[in-house]
């Protein structure tokens, strides 16, 4: 969160993580497989515990993640643009593997 410019608050996240949840279950992908739930207790005072939701996110989440996020932030722009880059490369990868080794 804080490293795609998002800060320490959650709620500035939530819904980047809500769309991007929902972008990977309705490109037929179990959330379950992507968006691992970490969520911790956090013991506050007089001994009460918190409930933190927190995820563990692989990287087709944090593909989805980066295309959910707002753009105007330069750490979102950077991810984009670093995933559209990557998707390049291998397309070109397996164009090249493909002329190496037709199918027989």
């Amino acid at each position: 969160m804080p490293l795609l410019g998002y800060g320490r608050k959650w709620q500035n996240f939530i819904n980047v993580i809500a769309f991007s949840i929902t972008a990977c279950e309705e490109s037929g992908n179990r959330r379950e497989d992507h968006f691992t739930d970490a969520s911790k207790g956090i013991v506050g005072g007089k001994g009460s515990v918190t409930e933190w939701k927190d995820y563990l996110l692989s990287r087709f989440a944090c593909y989805l993640v980066a295309q959910n996020g707002d753009p105007r932030k330069p750490e979102i722009a950077a991810a984009q643009a670093y995933f559209a880059i990557a998707t390049r490369a291998h397309e070109i990868h397996e164009l090249r593997r493909q002329q190496t080794h037709p199918p027989t």
